[in-house]
């Protein structure tokens, strides 16, 4: 057992979990980080895995006479610890009263403490600290690149082994970053927080990430997928995809911040709509044309334009109605960043929970509603609600003259066709979308992969229905 006067001095990193400084002051004094957790008196039992591997993003709260101890341990002083560590002063009722002096700690996830928690950079906690130690610190996706040794920062609440990609051959994910801070100072300028423009653009650029492995004309993404994969993710694609992701798009959602705080893009949005003239947007409407090009993919327009129900559809909506003062009463809704719960991304944890579960127990009922984003599942399920009601309606008594009722008849037996048409295409391209292979999916549409191929690709061109 060590004493508590803080023999080696361990200095906290800007935004550490108070539960990752503890294990490196135990690294510091050459013990196991459970041996040190001893000094405490434990509320509860430490966050796991489903597979029984402890969480990197567990976090730790402290009471009064715990936060004594951790200062002393470390030879830090506490307003110092206070500044470094965002957990310092949260509370906990598990804890006991602050006077009753017993050091007590109490175990919680990071991310319902204080934001998203991600591996820091080893490297530069060693140059600091002379500590081969993991860091595990809070986090937002913009702050991701360590520059200095061209690492993108993974989530910590995720179970898988790495806790970093390397971007040092990808320059214009360093760049992306450098960039952000001045789109950041145009938000505020704008009177929008740059988190929620950053929600929003990451919204809008996950969601093409997920459209993408049918873009035949996409490029960039897969070499960029490829290099921080370690040259090749052709062995693993699916898994890299989910892995690779956020450091893959960072520098689009970084371009689409920046695009959709520009005046001139909402003006273009505004004349799209019909300026003052309502009509529906255009496939080839000016915005999203001139947003593809700042993306550098000159294609893109018209699949972003046509991309309906998804959260760039959703802003253009909200700076159409700002226009035209038409919103409801004020609130979220009328916010153009505000991001729909349906809109916001899977996390990299989630989407490996599913894939787990995947290969698990393929074709689970829970994997569905993991898999497919809400707005799909509730399309589909509308589109078979309102092919039901038709043939329903065919049931009924028919009267009226012979050649009348039958074209009736035929009328609503055509439109029940084309609804059951429709969810069935909307079904085949959320099971493409959530990784199930083409050619399984042809199977249970009786058709061929490239057939269906080209159904998939006209629907996503032209949204049915």
């Amino acid at each position: 057992m060590i004493h508590h006067s803080g023999l080696l001095r361990t200095a906290p990193l800007q935004g550490e979990t108070t539960s990752s400084l503890i294990c490196r002051i135990a690294s510091r004094y050459g013990l196991e980080a459970k041996a040190l957790r001893s000094c405490w008196h434990w509320r509860n039992h430490q966050p796991k895995h489903e597979n029984g591997t402890c969480r990197a993003d567990a976090e730790v709260l402290l009471n009064s006479a715990g936060r004594q101890l951790l200062a002393g341990l470390c030879g830090i002083e506490e307003d110092v610890l206070a500044r470094a560590l965002p957990s310092w002063a949260r509370q906990d009722a598990k804890l006991p009263a602050e006077g009753d002096g017993v050091p007590a700690a109490a175990w919680r996830i990071g991310g319902a403490v204080a934001g998203p928690p991600a591996f820091g950079c080893r490297l530069c906690a060693a140059g600091r600290t002379g500590t081969d130690s993991r860091v595990v610190r809070y986090a937002p996706r913009w702050e991701r690149v360590c520059a200095r040794h061209g690492r993108w920062l993974l989530d910590a609440d995720a179970d898988q082994p790495h806790e970093y990609l390397d971007v040092w051959h990808l320059p214009e994910v360093v760049a992306a970053q450098r960039r952000w801070a001045g789109v950041a100072r145009r938000a505020v300028r704008a009177g929008a927080g740059p988190e929620n423009v950053f929600g929003l653009a990451y919204a809008v650029v996950a969601r093409w990430w997920e459209q993408a492995l049918g873009w035949e004309r996409e490029t960039i993404w897969p070499r960029r997928l490829h290099q921080v994969a370690g040259g090749d993710a052709g062995g693993d694609l699916k898994w890299w995809r989910i892995v690779g992701r956020d450091a893959v798009v960072f520098p689009e959602v970084v371009a689409v911040a920046d695009a959709l705080l520009d005046p001139g893009m909402a003006e273009l949005v505004w004349v799209d709509s019909g300026a003052g003239l309502p009509r529906a947007l255009p496939a080839d409407g000016m915005f999203c044309r001139r947003l593809g090009e700042r993306v550098g993919r000159t294609w893109l327009g018209p699949l972003a334009a046509t991309d309906h129900g998804g959260p760039l559809i959703a802003w253009m909506g909200s700076v159409i109605r700002q226009r035209r003062a038409a919103g409801g009463p004020p609130g979220y809704d009328d916010d153009p960043w505000w991001v729909r719960r349906e809109h916001q991304p899977v996390t990299m944890a989630g989407h490996l929970r599913v894939l787990g579960k995947e290969k698990k127990a393929p074709g689970s009922g829970r994997m569905w509603r993991a898999s497919v984003p809400a707005e799909q599942r509730m399309l589909i399920t509308s589109t078979i609600e309102s092919a039901e009601e038709q043939l329903l309606q065919l049931r009924g008594a028919q009267t009226g003259p012979t050649a009348e009722v039958a074209r009736q008849l035929l009328r609503n037996l055509r439109h029940s066709g084309d609804l059951i048409e429709n969810a069935w295409k909307r079904t085949a391209l959320a099971a493409a979308n959530a990784g199930v292979p083409l050619e399984e999916v042809a199977q249970w549409a009786r058709m061929s992969a490239d057939a269906l191929r080209n159904v998939l690709t006209a629907g996503q061109e032209a949204d049915p229905g």
